[in-house]
């Protein structure tokens, strides 16, 4: 149950967008409390530039960890993973997840002083639960990788690759969003929100019903920079992404960007040449 939770979650998050927190356990709770609170709040679609817009028009790269929470609709933490997401913009990115056990991270609805009602708290109990269980656990999970001409996905615990030429991919995904794949404004629409949680926050909705999730919440600090995601799927489960060792156009070398299928996993799909 909770891998299947967090594989679809992973493949919605653009497998961002799609990759968590071991330490800042109450984040999943208050994330989803947030983001209820600020859709009620969300004004009318933005026709002027968002934080959004301004991120991503300076953004020619990014790398950052990541820890990714998953909530579903009933309040209860059924997924928790880290990674790191890579983008090279236009059209290039690198998300690599692991899951967490939960002995490898405090247990769903512990409490802890560092992470309650702060971005910064959480972000600090974020990098501790990153290192921890990128460490304990690099082999298993799941890698979705764009070499800007065709999506690939691998389930480590498969042994399982899937490809389809990008023109073929969903293309309402976060990562997608990010590395520049689709025309933001074509295929999204956006509502400034504001200040909460420390952050400043922009609401965005999917202008197709085909999209790999509902809507969608990126938070920005006080320099502009993406420090959250939190994104609401089809089936009402809330996924929390919190950035960390956050690093802005700096160089990738080109073998992140790339995919061989590993040797003996089976491969679904005819890549583009």
């Amino acid at each position: 149950m909770m891998k299947t939770a967090s594989s679809a979650a992973a493949i919605a998050a653009g497998l961002c967008f799609v990759a968590a927190l071991a330490g800042a356990v109450n984040a999943p709770q208050a994330s989803a409390s947030a983001a209820a609170q600020t859709q009620a709040g969300a004004q009318a679609p933005s026709t002027a530039p968002t934080p959004l817009d301004r991120y991503l028009k300076n953004l020619k790269t990014l790398r950052v960890k990541f820890l990714q929470t998953i909530v579903d609709a009933q309040g209860a933490e059924v997924g928790r993973s880290t990674g790191t997401l890579i983008v090279e913009r236009p059209g290039k990115f690198r998300w690599d997840i692991h899951p967490q056990t939960t002995a490898q991270g405090s247990a769903p609805g512990q409490n802890t002083a560092a992470g309650q009602g702060s971005a910064a708290g959480q972000g600090a109990a974020a990098a501790q639960g990153a290192d921890t269980a990128q460490a304990a656990s690099p082999a298993g999970g799941q890698l979705m990788v764009s070499d800007g001409r065709n999506l690939w996905y691998l389930d480590r615990d498969l042994q399982q690759v899937t490809v389809r030429p990008v023109t073929a991919a969903l293309s309402a995904t976060p990562a997608m969003l990010l590395s520049g794949t689709v025309n933001v404004r074509e295929h999204f629409t956006e509502s400034i929100i504001g200040p909460r949680e420390g952050l400043n926050w922009v609401y965005v909705e999917p202008r197709s019903a085909a999209a790999d999730f509902k809507s969608a919440l990126f938070g920005f600090d006080s320099k502009g920079t993406l420090q959250r995601m939190i994104l609401e799927d089809k089936l009402g489960q809330t996924v929390t992404i919190m950035f960390q060792d956050v690093e802005v156009n700096v160089p990738v070398p080109a073998s992140e960007l790339t995919f061989t299928p590993p040797a003996g996993a089976d491969v679904i799909g005819t890549p583009a040449k």
